[in-house]
Parts: structure tokens; C-alpha cells; sequence
């Protein structure tokens, strides 16, 4: 009988095992998904950088480095291309600084600036304009050609207030 009772046994031996496996993973399972669960809470709801420290650091930072706009003089100019008839654009734009102590110094270079986007515009035909992105390659061009012209000043952007082309 004693065979007989050990074979009974072990199926249930196995079966406790299967338990105690199954509770220890629950163990550690449950309390890993509480934590990753919180974790998620906190960063979509905007309340770990607070805890972390780093919020009030952001803010501060962000005030310090608000981007300062400096006006460029309307620019009304003919466009490049041999075409049947003359095209020209006329366009004001800003240019936008991130340290505000450049500004005095985009000021002073505006007549430089305003040729060199001028000097630009020239050979820009009509086509090159009629879309989207031929609006966004200009502000490329624009962008580049004014960091030449403010050498130590970097730009950040152009921004267009009008741009057309007749």
C-alpha cells in the first residue's frame, strides 16, 4: 500500500507546487505592476518632474530664454527668371533672437541684412514660391544668410508677417 499511497501523493505534491509557483509570481508581479502603474500616472499627469526636481528648473530656464523678436523693414523687390512679364514680392518678416542683448546688435547690421535678403531674392524665380515649400526653402535661405550677416549672433528663425508675389 505504501506504493499505492505514494502515487496517490504525488499529484498532489505536484499541484501544491503548481500553487506555491503561481503565489510567488503573484507576489512579485503584483507589486511590480502597482509600481510601473504609479510611475505612468505620475509622468502623464505631469507630477514627476515636480518630485524629480526638475520642473521648477525648467520653468525658470524657459523665462530666462524667451526669444526676442527684432522687425526687418518691408522688402519689396523683383523677382529673377526670364519671364514674359516682371514678378515681385513684397514681404516683411522678424527675425527671432534667443538672447534678448542681441538685438542692439541685429539693429545695427539691419542695412546689411536687408541687402543680402534682397540680393537673394533676386534670383529666386516666381515657381519657386507658388507653394509651401518653396515658402519654408526661403526661410532656410533666409535664416542662413542672416547668421552671415550677424556672424557672432545666432538666429533662431525667420517669420514671415506677409509674403506676396505678383
Amino acid at each position: 500500500m505504501d506504493a499505492v499511497t505514494a502515487a496517490e501523493n504525488l499529484p498532489t505534491e505536484a499541484a501544491k507546487s503548481g500553487k506555491l509557483r503561481r503565489r510567488k509570481l503573484l507576489l512579485l508581479a503584483i507589486p511590480a505592476a502597482i509600481f510601473l502603474l504609479l510611475g505612468a500616472g505620475l509622468w502623464f499627469s505631469g507630477g514627476l518632474p515636480p518630485l524629480l526636481g526638475t520642473g521648477q528648473q525648467g520653468s525658470k530656464q524657459s523665462a530666462e530664454a524667451a526669444p526676442v523678436y527684432v522687425d526687418i523693414p518691408e522688402i519689396v523687390t523683383n523677382l529673377g527668371g526670364a519671364g514674359r512679364r516682371p514678378s515681385y514680392v513684397k514681404f516683411q518678416a522678424k527675425v527671432e533672437l534667443a538672447r534678448a542683448q542681441d538685438a542692439a546688435a541685429v539693429k545695427e547690421r539691419m542695412p546689411r541684412i536687408v541687402d543680402m535678403f534682397q540680393t537673394y531674392m533676386r534670383e529666386v524665380r516666381p515657381e519657386e514660391l507658388r507653394d509651401s515649400a518653396g515658402t519654408y526653402r526661403l526661410r532656410e535661405e533666409l535664416i542662413a544668410r542672416a547668421d552671415i550677416a550677424l556672424a557672432p549672433v545666432q538666429v533662431s528663425d525667420v517669420l514671415f508677417a506677409e509674403l506676396l508675389v505678383q
